[in-house]
Protein backbone atom coordinates (compact mmCIF):
# COMPACT_ATOMS: atom_id res chain seq x y z
CA UNK A 1 0.00 0.00 0.00
CA UNK A 2 1.42 3.39 -1.03
CA UNK A 3 0.50 6.37 1.15
CA UNK A 4 -0.11 9.66 -0.63
CA UNK A 5 -0.38 13.17 0.75
CA UNK A 6 -2.07 14.80 -2.20
CA UNK A 7 -3.34 12.17 -4.68
CA UNK A 8 -3.69 13.43 -8.21
CA UNK A 9 -2.56 16.88 -7.00
CA UNK A 10 -5.71 17.28 -4.91
CA UNK A 11 -6.46 17.20 -1.20
CA UNK A 12 -8.45 14.02 -1.45
CA UNK A 13 -9.43 11.32 -3.93
CA UNK A 14 -11.68 8.30 -4.19
CA UNK A 15 -12.86 5.92 -6.86
CA UNK A 16 -11.19 3.87 -9.58
CA UNK A 17 -8.88 5.11 -12.30
CA UNK A 18 -8.72 3.30 -15.63
CA UNK A 19 -10.15 0.09 -14.15
CA UNK A 20 -6.69 -0.48 -12.66
CA UNK A 21 -6.06 1.71 -9.59
CA UNK A 22 -8.43 2.59 -6.76
CA UNK A 23 -7.96 5.63 -4.53
CA UNK A 24 -9.25 5.22 -1.01
CA UNK A 25 -8.70 6.25 2.61
CA UNK A 26 -7.77 4.25 5.71
CA UNK A 27 -7.66 5.80 9.20
CA UNK A 28 -7.63 9.24 7.67
CA UNK A 29 -4.77 8.49 5.27
CA UNK A 30 -5.13 8.48 1.51
CA UNK A 31 -3.68 5.61 -0.48
CA UNK A 32 -3.78 3.85 -3.86
CA UNK A 33 -4.32 0.14 -4.36
CA UNK A 34 -4.82 -2.18 -7.30
CA UNK A 35 -8.44 -2.57 -8.31
CA UNK A 36 -9.79 -5.93 -7.20
CA UNK A 37 -13.02 -7.39 -8.56
CA UNK A 38 -14.63 -9.64 -5.92
CA UNK A 39 -15.23 -13.14 -7.19
CA UNK A 40 -18.75 -14.53 -7.24
CA UNK A 41 -18.38 -18.23 -8.00
CA UNK A 42 -21.44 -19.81 -9.55
CA UNK A 43 -20.44 -23.45 -9.78
CA UNK A 44 -23.19 -26.04 -9.44
CA UNK A 45 -22.46 -26.99 -5.82
CA UNK A 46 -22.18 -23.35 -4.75
CA UNK A 47 -25.44 -22.41 -6.47
CA UNK A 48 -27.19 -25.39 -4.90
CA UNK A 49 -25.99 -24.53 -1.40
CA UNK A 50 -26.85 -20.85 -1.84
CA UNK A 51 -30.36 -21.74 -2.97
CA UNK A 52 -30.96 -23.76 0.18
CA UNK A 53 -29.38 -21.12 2.43
CA UNK A 54 -31.59 -18.43 0.92
CA UNK A 55 -34.69 -20.50 1.67
CA UNK A 56 -33.63 -21.29 5.24
CA UNK A 57 -32.77 -17.67 5.99
CA UNK A 58 -36.24 -16.54 4.91
CA UNK A 59 -38.04 -19.33 6.78
CA UNK A 60 -36.53 -18.87 10.25
CA UNK A 61 -38.71 -15.88 11.20
CA UNK A 62 -41.87 -17.83 10.40
CA UNK A 63 -41.04 -20.89 12.52
CA UNK A 64 -43.16 -21.42 15.65
CA UNK A 65 -41.65 -20.76 19.07
CA UNK A 66 -41.78 -24.50 19.70
CA UNK A 67 -39.83 -25.21 16.49
CA UNK A 68 -37.19 -22.59 17.33
CA UNK A 69 -36.76 -23.92 20.87
CA UNK A 70 -35.56 -27.29 19.53
CA UNK A 71 -32.42 -25.56 18.20
CA UNK A 72 -31.34 -24.14 21.57
CA UNK A 73 -29.29 -27.13 22.74
CA UNK A 74 -27.36 -27.40 19.46
CA UNK A 75 -26.73 -23.65 19.56
CA UNK A 76 -25.36 -23.79 23.11
CA UNK A 77 -23.15 -26.79 22.34
CA UNK A 78 -21.51 -25.06 19.40
CA UNK A 79 -21.66 -21.54 20.91
CA UNK A 80 -23.70 -20.07 18.06
CA UNK A 81 -27.20 -18.62 17.74
CA UNK A 82 -30.25 -20.88 17.28
CA UNK A 83 -30.67 -19.39 13.80
CA UNK A 84 -27.12 -20.34 12.85
CA UNK A 85 -27.63 -23.81 14.33
CA UNK A 86 -30.77 -24.21 12.18
CA UNK A 87 -29.07 -23.13 8.97
CA UNK A 88 -25.80 -25.03 9.57
CA UNK A 89 -27.56 -28.30 10.41
CA UNK A 90 -29.86 -28.10 7.39
CA UNK A 91 -27.04 -27.06 5.05
CA UNK A 92 -25.16 -30.17 6.16
CA UNK A 93 -28.27 -32.27 5.52
CA UNK A 94 -28.56 -30.77 2.06
CA UNK A 95 -24.93 -31.53 1.25
CA UNK A 96 -25.93 -35.16 1.85
CA UNK A 97 -28.99 -34.63 -0.39
CA UNK A 98 -31.45 -34.64 2.51
CA UNK A 99 -34.34 -32.20 2.81
CA UNK A 100 -34.34 -29.55 5.56
CA UNK A 101 -36.22 -29.86 8.84
CA UNK A 102 -37.99 -27.27 10.96
CA UNK A 103 -36.99 -29.06 14.16
CA UNK A 104 -33.84 -30.58 15.61
CA UNK A 105 -33.32 -33.40 14.95
CA UNK A 106 -35.04 -34.22 11.68
CA UNK A 107 -37.39 -37.16 12.21
CA UNK A 108 -38.36 -37.67 8.53
CA UNK A 109 -41.80 -38.84 9.63
CA UNK A 110 -45.22 -38.36 8.01
CA UNK A 111 -46.55 -39.14 4.56
CA UNK A 112 -44.11 -38.49 1.73
CA UNK A 113 -45.42 -35.89 -0.76
CA UNK A 114 -46.56 -37.19 -4.13
CA UNK A 115 -44.94 -35.90 -7.30
CA UNK A 116 -46.45 -32.60 -8.40
CA UNK A 117 -47.68 -31.67 -11.87
CA UNK A 118 -45.83 -28.63 -13.20
CA UNK A 119 -46.84 -26.43 -16.12
CA UNK A 120 -44.00 -24.46 -17.73
CA UNK A 121 -44.88 -21.19 -19.47
CA UNK A 122 -42.27 -19.35 -21.53
CA UNK A 123 -41.58 -15.65 -21.22
CA UNK A 124 -38.86 -13.19 -22.21
CA UNK A 125 -35.66 -14.63 -20.71
CA UNK A 126 -37.74 -16.45 -18.13
CA UNK A 127 -39.91 -19.48 -17.48
CA UNK A 128 -42.88 -19.59 -15.15
CA UNK A 129 -43.34 -22.83 -13.24
CA UNK A 130 -46.85 -23.49 -11.92
CA UNK A 131 -46.47 -26.37 -9.47
CA UNK A 132 -49.75 -28.17 -8.75
CA UNK A 133 -50.01 -30.46 -5.71
CA UNK A 134 -50.07 -34.21 -6.04
CA UNK A 135 -52.34 -36.45 -3.95
CA UNK A 136 -50.13 -36.14 -0.86
CA UNK A 137 -49.33 -32.47 -0.28
CA UNK A 138 -46.01 -31.23 1.18
CA UNK A 139 -46.50 -29.15 4.32
CA UNK A 140 -43.39 -27.03 3.76
CA UNK A 141 -41.85 -26.65 0.32
CA UNK A 142 -40.65 -27.67 -3.14
CA UNK A 143 -37.14 -28.50 -4.32
CA UNK A 144 -36.60 -27.32 -7.91
CA UNK A 145 -33.79 -28.92 -9.93
CA UNK A 146 -32.74 -27.62 -13.34
CA UNK A 147 -30.38 -28.58 -16.17
CA UNK A 148 -29.79 -27.67 -19.81
CA UNK A 149 -29.44 -31.39 -20.53
CA UNK A 150 -32.37 -33.76 -20.74
CA UNK A 151 -32.30 -36.95 -18.69
CA UNK A 152 -30.28 -35.35 -15.88
CA UNK A 153 -30.11 -36.73 -12.35
CA UNK A 154 -31.23 -34.35 -9.59
CA UNK A 155 -28.52 -33.65 -7.01
CA UNK A 156 -27.78 -31.03 -4.38
CA UNK A 157 -25.53 -29.34 -6.94
CA UNK A 158 -28.24 -28.69 -9.57
CA UNK A 159 -30.83 -27.27 -7.19
CA UNK A 160 -31.81 -23.81 -8.46
CA UNK A 161 -34.52 -22.89 -5.96
CA UNK A 162 -36.31 -23.97 -2.82
CA UNK A 163 -39.76 -22.42 -2.52
CA UNK A 164 -42.41 -22.54 0.14
CA UNK A 165 -45.49 -24.48 -0.89
CA UNK A 166 -48.53 -22.19 -1.22
CA UNK A 167 -52.13 -22.84 -2.17
CA UNK A 168 -51.98 -24.85 -5.36
CA UNK A 169 -50.43 -24.03 -7.69
CA UNK A 170 -47.21 -22.67 -6.26
CA UNK A 171 -45.76 -20.27 -8.84
CA UNK A 172 -42.03 -19.76 -9.34
CA UNK A 173 -40.40 -17.48 -11.94
CA UNK A 174 -37.01 -18.76 -13.09
CA UNK A 175 -35.00 -15.82 -14.45
CA UNK A 176 -32.87 -14.56 -16.03
CA UNK A 177 -32.37 -17.33 -18.56
CA UNK A 178 -30.71 -17.50 -21.97
CA UNK A 179 -33.11 -16.91 -24.86
CA UNK A 180 -33.61 -20.00 -27.01
CA UNK A 181 -31.89 -22.43 -24.62
CA UNK A 182 -34.15 -25.25 -23.43
CA UNK A 183 -34.31 -25.79 -19.66
CA UNK A 184 -35.23 -29.10 -18.03
CA UNK A 185 -36.78 -29.38 -14.56
CA UNK A 186 -37.55 -32.00 -11.97
CA UNK A 187 -39.36 -31.07 -8.77
CA UNK A 188 -40.26 -32.78 -5.51
CA UNK A 189 -41.89 -31.69 -2.28
CA UNK A 190 -40.69 -32.05 1.29
CA UNK A 191 -42.20 -32.07 4.76
CA UNK A 192 -41.30 -29.99 7.82
CA UNK A 193 -39.82 -33.17 9.34
CA UNK A 194 -37.21 -33.41 6.57
CA UNK A 195 -39.06 -36.16 4.69
CA UNK A 196 -38.67 -35.73 0.93
CA UNK A 197 -41.27 -36.85 -1.60
CA UNK A 198 -41.40 -38.35 -5.07
CA UNK A 199 -39.65 -36.65 -7.98
CA UNK A 200 -41.82 -35.36 -10.80
CA UNK A 201 -41.14 -36.53 -14.34
CA UNK A 202 -39.00 -34.13 -16.34
CA UNK A 203 -40.61 -30.92 -17.59
CA UNK A 204 -39.13 -28.54 -20.11
CA UNK A 205 -39.50 -25.06 -21.56
CA UNK A 206 -37.54 -22.62 -23.70
CA UNK A 207 -37.41 -18.90 -22.83
CA UNK A 208 -38.13 -16.45 -25.66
Amino acid sequence: MVKVAGPLFSLDASGTIGDAITASKWKGRNYFRSRVVPSNPKSGPQTGMRSMLSFLSKQWAGLSAANKATWDDRAKTTNISPFNAFTAYNQTRWRHFLAPSKTDPATETGTAPSAPTTTVTAGVRQLQLSIADGANVPDWGWLIFRSVTTGFTPAYSNLVAVVQRTATPTVYIDAPLTTGTAQYYRIKGFMATGLAGTLEAERTGTPT
